[in-house]
């Protein structure tokens, strides 16, 4: 196991209601509030009304910055920062999903920063510059992308068709309210797609071929069985607290730094390579990777890593009595089968998606370095794997 230095700071309201201790959370750092969200479904479903009013009633002063898309615009990210700017805001409040956590994460980071974070820290992925960034909190509506407890943020920049990844613990939330009941109303493809994001995060960090990370892995297999045993029931009921709540937290621990801690190596190839494809494409993160997968998973696997495929087949889908390669063929037709069952596509061209721009993703995937750790992924191996996703 590998020295770390365990720090996940976010302070979790979770639970039914928790949305009434907001007022008394954000008057911790001060009474002006930017609250950031999307297209307008906290208006529909009454979530918007009820965080007025409690902001009215503690006495803050309320600034908006809405209309967030699903992949997050650097354009909202300058927007935000300038009402930050000029009316001396205290705290952003995202209220939302993941995008609209990232946005506000970019918000926060640019305010007080003199140059531009897209120029300086998104296209370079370096945050040293990162100093005097507004304090962040979050409501939860989608159970996704663990923003509401990382330093994680990404954003595109859409008139050059890029999208880039930055982290900083200066990011984290100070506080997250997480009720599962906010996410009864998501619609079941946006519910299927979070639910591949969450379980990709985690294979992000299980599959890698070093042999150790025993305790870690065995933590992981158990939040991808919970994943794999709630996804469907929320599937199917959508107000069954038990499986939401136990999907939500499963998204946050995902991606809060607590599964990989210690561990020697992790992956994230499939969320480069997928990346691309929302970049160029403008398309759901979660159905991108649910296509991506399991053509990452046949194309990496080998006599060397197999033994953690072996883990994943007989720990998560209880296979046995296979010899190791069986039974790592059977594991990705598993996640497979699982995917389709959530009612994701299997490949690209169900989503309109042709190979005009394989060639350029797979450059633009591979600029700074190879991608991942179970096999080292260059531009051609990239481009083999949009191909056998067509």
């Amino acid at each position: 196991m590998k020295n770390f230095n365990y720090n996940i700071p976010t302070k979790v309201l979770f639970g039914e209601g928790k949305v009434k201790e907001l007022g008394k959370e954000i008057k911790k750092y001060g009474n002006k509030v930017l609250i950031v969200y999307g297209k307008g479904s906290i208006k529909r479903t009454g979530l918007y009304d009820k965080v007025v009013n409690i902001l009215e009633e503690s006495g803050i002063e309320k600034f908006e910055l809405a209309g967030v898309d699903p992949n997050p615009r650097i354009e909202s990210v300058y927007e935000g920062a300038k009402i930050c700017r000029e009316n001396e805001i205290a705290l952003v409040l995202a209220v939302g999903g993941g995008s609209t956590i990232d946005c506000s994460k970019a918000i926060a980071a640019q305010t007080n920063y003199e140059g531009d974070i897209w120029t300086d820290m998104y296209q370079t992925g370096d945050t040293r510059g990162l100093k005097d960034v507004l304090p962040v909190a979050t409501i939860l509506t989608i159970a996704a992308t663990g923003s509401e407890m990382n330093g994680n943020s990404v954003i595109s920049k859409m008139d050059v068709n890029d999208k880039r990844p930055i982290g900083s613990d200066l990011l984290r939330p100070v506080f997250s309210i997480l009720d599962p009941t906010l996410t009864y109303t998501l619609p079941k493809k946006h519910l299927a797609a979070g639910i591949v994001d969450i379980l990709s995060h985690i294979f992000e960090q299980y599959f890698s071929p070093d042999k150790e990370g025993f305790l870690q892995n065995r933590v992981m297999e158990g939040l991808m069985k919970t994943i794999i045993h709630y996804g469907p029931k929320a599937m199917e009921n959508p107000e069954d607290y038990e499986a939401r709540a136990n999907i939500m937290w499963t998204g946050s621990l995902a991606l809060n730094g607590l599964i990989s801690y210690g561990k020697v190596s992790t992956d994230w190839a499939t969320h480069g390579i997928e990346h691309e494809l929302s970049a160029k494409y403008d398309i759901t993160h979660g159905i991108g990777l649910a296509i991506l997968t399991p053509y990452w998973m046949e194309y990496v696997l080998d006599k060397d890593n197999v033994h953690r495929f072996v883990e994943y087949g007989e720990n998560v889908w209880g296979i046995s009595g296979k010899d190791d390669m069986e039974t790592a063929k059977m594991a990705i037709d598993k996640t497979k089968g699982f995917f389709i069952s959530l009612d994701m596509p299997t490949r690209l061209s169900e989503i309109g998606i042709d190979d005009s721009k394989f060639e350029i993703m797979a450059e633009d995937a591979t600029k700074f370095s190879t991608l991942g750790s179970m096999k080292k992924l260059n531009k051609s191996d990239v481009l083999e794997i949009y191909i056998r996703a067509l």
